[in-house]
């Protein structure tokens, strides 16, 4: 059972994981600020939200970069720069798994085809394939 104060301190935590973009903030520092070990921490944050913080802070950064590639003209490289990524390659690599295509041909199909047609479920339906 968690309290009403871990499930606090561990929504908070959610909350960074999101927001660090371009900041690489440790999960050491975000587990320490949640009063928990790491170990710990993973533990508690799977059983609330149903993944663990990696598998969450991929998947915000994948939502960041959909964004900035739809509202911005930045390039793939500097989005992928902003948004902490070690290499264009590895930012590449991961956002094609996470949505299907590589980001600039989500860029390019993005303005012609709803966004949701790069789901799962929009790429088993027909939607646009790579």
């Amino acid at each position: 059972m968690i309290g009403p104060q871990e499930l606090r301190r561990l929504s908070r935590a959610r909350e960074l994981l999101r927001a660090c973009g371009e900041a690489r903030l440790p999960l050491r520092r975000i587990a320490r600020a949640s009063g928990l070990s790491v170990s710990h921490f993973i533990r508690r944050f799977r059983a609330v939200f149903g993944e663990t913080p990696h598998r969450f802070r991929i998947r915000a950064r994948a939502r960041q970069a959909r964004e900035l590639l739809l509202t911005t003209d930045a390039s793939v490289t500097e989005i992928s720069l902003r948004l902490g990524s070690s290499s264009l390659g590895s930012f590449s690599t991961r956002f094609a798994r996470e949505v299907g295509v590589p980001p600039s041909r989500y860029r390019a199909i993005a303005g012609r085809e709803p966004v949701e047609a790069f789901s799962c479920l929009g790429l088993m339906t027909g939607g646009p394939h790579p």
